[in-house]
């Protein structure tokens, strides 16, 4: 799998909703398309666009907002009901296949604004699964991190648990979960050959302190280091969403007892995209975010 970085264009947009041959990131015209459908969710947000939201999120959406979201959840959340939006700027955009329909796409965000009156971050690395559904692309997952100092005192623990309802579980959901688990336990173990062997050649990672590894050579020498001291951990509420039989986005709660850079380990909402080779499933993509109320 490869990555590519486009700009948006103001014309990008007019391709989304068009057909798409053979497959569906065959060229750089529908990869600048997707970007540009990235883009055109922020603006929704920003104007309190309702109605945008039904045709752009699949019925099968999950992600991480206030708290694990489904379709109508977000929906309510994204419109923005709350929020004062002054600005946006999305940056480093980055798009990875993940099968024929589907796709990845990572990116800096920027915001100027607020929400419930509180100050959104200011930069964030967000994540959007889309797949595509018929002659549209429509975003299955979605959560972002706030970039954060990881050695600021406080930015673990001064956030709660919000209520979420389960997350339907998928026949795949503990396959996909026992090789998460997997990756957990080398990851407390620093064991970066075992990671290596879970995980699939091309990777990417956005961990909790808006942290982007955008390689597996960063993604292994981070999780190998001795920034984390953890002595447990525990994986719980997971759900698989299926994009294909061989691609799954696995949402699940988490927490460790431990340590990291000196702060104790919250609660932590999770996900991670699996693709399968053979028999067996492989980490390609993850996101974790401290769990807030």
């Amino acid at each position: 799998m490869v990555k590519r970085k486009y700009s948006v264009s103001a014309t990008a947009t007019a391709l989304i909703f068009g057909a798409c041959a053979g497959n569906a990131l065959a060229n750089d015209a529908n990869s600048a398309a997707l970007v540009a459908l990235e883009k055109s969710a922020y603006e929704a947000w920003k104007s309190k666009d309702a109605k945008f939201w039904e045709a752009f999120l699949s019925d099968k959406f999950v992600g991480w907002g206030s708290s694990r979201l489904d379709k109508a959840s977000a929906t309510k959340e994204y419109t923005g009901a709350d929020c004062n939006i002054k600005s946006y700027a999305l940056s480093d955009e980055e798009i990875r296949p993940l099968a024929k329909n589907a796709a990845l796409v990572t990116h800096k965000t920027s915001v100027d604004g607020t929400c419930g009156g509180q100050k959104i971050p200011a930069d964030s690395w967000t994540a959007t699964v889309y797949e595509r559904d018929g002659d549209k692309w429509k975003a299955i997952f979605h959560s972002q991190a706030a970039v954060v100092d990881p050695k600021a005192a406080t930015t673990l623990s001064t956030r709660t648990e919000g209520d979420s309802k389960p997350a339907a579980r998928d026949p795949h959901t503990n396959a996909i979960l026992a090789a998460e688990r997997a990756v957990w336990e080398a990851w407390r173990e620093h064991d970066a050959k075992k990671i290596a062997d879970l995980t699939a050649s091309d990777i990417s990672f956005i961990n909790i302190f808006g942290t982007h590894l955008a390689t597996k050579a960063d993604a292994l020498k981070d999780w190998s280091g001795t920034g984390c001291d953890v002595k447990s951990i525990d994986l719980t509420d997971a759900a698989a969403t299926m994009l294909s039989p061989t691609v799954g986005i696995l949402t699940f709660k988490a927490s460790a007892d431990g340590t990291c850079f000196g702060q104790k380990v919250g609660p932590v909402w999770g996900s991670s995209v699996y693709v399968k080779h053979g028999d067996t499933w492989k980490w390609t993509f993850g996101i974790n975010v401290p769990a807030r109320g």
